[in-house]
């Protein structure tokens, strides 16, 4: 993901109230402010983008395991392994934090 000038906006002031208009490119053309609460700057809101891009760029991991934990059938391991007296649920769990292992 990528985030726009308009995410960093509504971060910066959530009850705003905006249009964003777009170039043929998909560039930002200009944005129209409707709201009476001061728009944020330019600099601000590249602050604000960096700092958003950042924090969902730290989180890759989790997304990365997510996708792992939810190809698996985890209630089916966990029933085969109380059955059978294994450790395959857990195991598997394992395998996939190794694989993506907190920053």
């Amino acid at each position: 993901m990528i985030v726009s000038f308009c995410d960093a906006l509504s971060s910066l002031v959530p009850e705003a109230s905006f249009s964003a208009f777009y170039n043929d490119d998909g560039s930002l053309n200009r944005v129209v402010w409707k709201s009476e609460t001061a728009q944020p700057t330019d600099s601000e809101v590249n602050a604000e983008v960096t700092r958003l891009q950042a924090a969902y760029d730290a989180k890759e991991y989790q997304r990365k395991r997510k996708a792992k934990y939810d190809a698996l059938n985890q209630f089916e391991l966990i029933s085969d392994d109380s059955i059978n007296g294994t450790t395959t649920h857990k195991d598997a769990i394992v395998a996939i934090k190794s694989e993506f292992p907190k920053p």
